[in-house]
């Protein structure tokens, strides 16, 4: 008989998200996460525990672990008590000397014997350095071979208790844990459909519609029922998954949410390595994994004892990953597609430079995210790099903030100016990108009352004039600078004397790109170019709605 439990220990957190009549909260700002996954390693809980320190950068609000556990009652009782019976003994011969060796081979004990299959779950608010610390309690409780790992920045549902990952079930196959990087274009329309089913919902994110349709699913098999659940749902997102024997891995049919495939060899050959499944490379590197692959676009890998097992459920497409991946979220020593993130962020700084070249004294970035651009623009265009900008690091990134207050609050706390440095010169501001122009304005004011002769600024991507649906902290065009405002109008609103953005052709050509094409782009650009790779289903039908609205208030009034 299975014997299953799970234990959990979440730190109070007050509930401060908003309700609303469908249950998921559309109005809160969305995200990017960080998702990391060990299975076959004896310190998984720890080894997760640094992966997602490497991801911090990808969410800071929240962190959390679930572990999988698998014991048997003999294993806990004094060796000297033990019965014979559980005991295989070898005798082993070399040239030196005979040595006894015992094992307790789960094999031989008798079929009475079950094991005891634990999930251990911790969900901290804060960073992960705060909470899973080596010596913590939350590390120490997270025992067990197998363990996935979320940070989150919040989408759906704001950050309560019950929003933080990896969420668990105990479904009718075992238990099941989820951890999801990216946002579901269809989620409000599943979980209408599943509550009418009679699905009960204990949090309000997209996540917990993937465990509800395993669970409704009719398949006979764990793997099945997830299947049969990827394959109804839309949008860009890359999952970690644990069972009882198996860690899975999948990405959205596009690609657009990155994950990758590394493994830990072990010193013995013939035991299988540990395998790792992490958003980024980097993560990789600090738990000291290999880089095997990066997970293929539509792909679902299946991790267990024998190793990984690769399944393709949807029709092949061409990827599309993620532009904003390559230009702010990853961390610069990442590797994406065989592209290093730093050298493609210092070339869009040189495509720039190309593009909107401009007499000044120097080349200033907005730290840290215009570093890379900004050095390639002052190696393209001979102006000298200063850092004109001093970063406090800190305060958090202003894009990853949750509201619009804690972003401009923090503008100022962030940056100060080098006075020395820009006092009576001509100075270029290079940055990623602008997205609310919050920051933005901020440091031009900042240069401005430091004496800077002259503020120029250089964006190194294209205007950001349509929202994602994916994942990235931008939901409506009402917060966009460039979707309400045209050159001219954000040159005199930031107050600078000059204002250039990195144009589409230039973004494609630094990421490798002979040239952009419309009819076949290479990546999820809908920020700038409104091609998005899927259908927007949530938002076509809340569209519908509001016009059969209207149009039963006109009939309704004639």
């Amino acid at each position: 008989m299975r014997n299953e439990t799970m234990t959990a220990t979440d730190t109070p957190i007050a509930e401060t998200d908003v309700e609303t009549n469908s249950g998921l909260e559309t109005a809160s700002l969305r995200h990017k996460c960080g998702v990391f996954g060990v299975f076959g390693h004896k310190d998984a809980s720890i080894l997760t525990a640094l992966g997602l320190h490497a991801l911090q950068h990808r969410g800071q609000e929240a962190a959390g672990i679930v572990s999988f556990e698998r014991t048997y009652p003999t294993d806990t009782q004094n060796e000297k008590s033990r019965d014979k019976a559980y005991k295989q003994i070898r005798q082993t011969t070399t040239a030196e000397k005979g040595r006894l060796e015992v094992e307790y081979d789960a094999t031989d004990r008798p079929s009475e014997e079950k094991p005891i299959e634990t999930f251990h779950i911790e969900r901290r608010l804060g960073l992960v350095g705060d909470n899973f610390g080596k010596d913590g309690d939350a590390i120490k409780g997270l025992k067990g071979s197998a363990a996935i790992g979320h940070n989150r920045y919040s989408t759906s549902g704001g950050v309560a208790q019950r929003n933080i990952q990896p969420i668990f079930a105990d479904l009718k196959l075992g238990g099941f844990a989820v951890a999801h990087n990216g946002n579901l274009t269809n989620a409000e329309t599943l979980w209408d459909s599943l509550m009418q089913k009679g699905a009960i919902f204990q949090s309000k994110m997209d996540t917990e519609v993937i465990l509800q349709l395993a669970a409704h699913s009719k398949e006979s098999n764990t793997i099945d029922r997830f299947l049969d659940a990827v394959k109804q749902i839309e949008g860009g997102y890359a999952l970690v998954c644990l069972t009882n024997k198996k860690l899975i891995g999948a990405r959205d049919p596009w690609g657009i949410r990155p994950l990758i495939l590394g493994k830990i060899p072990n010193s013995n050959p013939d035991i299988q390595p540990a395998w790792v499944l992490a958003s980024e490379s980097c993560a990789l590197e600090a738990v000291g994994a290999e880089t095997v692959r990066e997970i293929e676009n539509g792909e679902v890998v299946v991790i267990t004892k024998n190793g990984p097992k690769s399944h393709f459920p949807f029709p092949k497409k061409e990827p599309r990953p993620c532009a904003f991946e390559y230009l702010y979220f990853a961390r610069p020593d990442s590797i994406m597609h065989g592209k290093s993130i730093y050298e493609v962020r210092e070339e869009l700084g040189r495509q720039l430079a190309k593009e909107h070249p401009i007499e000044a004294d120097l080349v200033a970035p907005v730290p840290d995210g215009g570093n890379p651009a900004g050095l390639g623009y002052a190696e393209a265009s001979g102006i000298p790099f200063k850092f004109g900008i001093i970063r406090n690091h800190y305060i958090g990134r202003t894009f990853i903030q949750p509201t619009q207050d804690a972003r401009a609050g923090s503008v100022t706390r962030k940056h100060a100016a080098n006075l020395h440095l820009v006092k009576g010169k001509r100075v270029i501001l290079v940055d990623d990108s602008i997205v609310r122009g919050t920051t933005s304005k901020a440091i031009v004011a900042m240069m401005r009352n430091a004496g800077a002769k002259e503020v120029h600024f250089r964006v190194a991507s294209p205007p950001i004039k349509h929202p994602d649906f994916y994942g990235v902290d931008m939901p409506t065009e009402a917060e966009l600078l460039a979707a309400n405002m045209s050159i001219e109008e954000m040159t005199q609103w930031l107050g600078v004397d000059s204002l250039g953005f990195l144009s589409i052709e230039g973004f494609y050509r630094a990421l490798g790109e002979e040239h952009y094409d419309p009819e076949n782009p290479k990546f999820a650009d809908h920020c700038f170019t409104n091609n998005y790779p899927t259908v927007l289903t949530d938002k076509r039908n809340a569209a519908n709605k509001v016009d059969q609205q209207s149009i039963f208030s006109r009939n309704r009034d004639n």
